[in-house]
């Protein structure tokens, strides 16, 4: 029960359901798989899997839910292959050219054809909501998979006043501050990987893994009028992970010196090893979030919608 990324969103007004409430609003949506005839299905599973009871896991002021997502996966080529064979054969008995329109159909139909025989692929995608801090934060390693979440979530409760996590200062601006200075932020140290983007439309990208952030080199490219848009960082000892510009943290690892203090939770009760976990993390991440968000320069206020 280790999150991986973090894209943290601020709820503009209180998240006023307790558990149990938001328990029975996710029950409208369970998760179910694909049917014979289904693209795609979305809903709620148990955090927990098969050792749940629940599709909410909530412990103190700290609620988890996991949104599962399942795929049938139509490969591109067979599609366009079968399409345009269907295509030249109609084409070759009726001397005309098919319509858009009629190829638009004839596609649809090979869809149809080929989806019970589609192979499923499936996602999860965790979420932990915090009413106390009116936070919300998703384990994607992108905004759409976390907006997919949101979307189902707003769904289900009727209305979800939540936004990004804004900041006074651009996070690239803030980035790009602490290499040319040599250090981050109190609390905070450079790793050795960043991504560089010039301001100027064409203008290049630097991408660089095990280097010394702090050499000539690399002051060189910043100033050629590039910016830090990626940046690899360590915080107290406790976590490393790669920041984005967009204020995404990415490849989220904690610690061996954290995972360690629930050495002592048995390993073959996996309900009280998850619980440990997920509070030994929730726990972490309460005190990083508003650490990082004040070493970018602070969160700008919100509007209440």
């Amino acid at each position: 029960m280790w999150f991986k990324n973090l894209l943290i969103y601020r709820f503009t007004r209180p998240f006023e359901l307790d558990i149990e409430q938001l328990e029975t609003k996710l029950a409208d949506f369970p998760f179910t798989p694909c049917g014979s005839q289904d693209l795609s299905k979305f809903g709620w599973v148990k955090p927990l899997g098969k050792s749940g009871q629940a599709l909410t896991h909530g412990i103190t002021d700290h609620i988890l839910i996991c949104a599962k997502k399942e795929d049938k996966v139509l490969p591109a080529s067979v599609v366009k292959d079968m399409l345009q064979e269907k295509i030249d054969t109609i084409e070759a008995e009726q001397g005309r050219g098919l319509k858009k329109k009629e190829k638009d159909a004839l596609k649809e139909d090979i869809v149809h054809q080929l989806l019970p025989r589609a192979f499923p692929r499936s996602s999860q995608t965790f979420a932990w909501i915090c009413p106390s801090q009116n936070l919300l934060v998703v384990d994607a390693s992108s905004a759409k998979k976390a907006e997919d979440l949101i979307a189902l979530l707003r769904k289900c409760v009727g209305s979800l006043p939540v936004v990004p996590v804004a900041l006074t200062s651009p996070a690239d601006i803030t980035m790009t501050e602490w290499l040319n200075n040599g250090s981050a932020a109190p609390g905070f140290e450079l790793g050795d990987e960043a991504e560089l983007r010039s301001v100027l439309e064409h203008g290049g990208i630097i991408r660089c893994k095990e280097q010394d952030l702090t050499s000539d080199e690399i002051k060189h490219h910043l100033n050629a009028d590039k910016l830090v848009t990626k940046l690899a960082l360590d915080w107290s000892e406790s976590l490393s992970f790669l920041l984005g510009e967009d204020m995404s943290v990415k490849r989220l690892k904690f610690s061996d010196l954290i995972r360690e203090q629930n050495d002592d939770v048995a390993t073959d009760d996996y309900a009280a090893k998850f619980d440990a976990d997920f509070a030994l993390m929730t726990g972490e991440l309460m005190r990083f979030i508003p650490d990082l968000i004040t070493a970018l320069g602070g969160e700008a206020a919100t509007t209440s919608k």
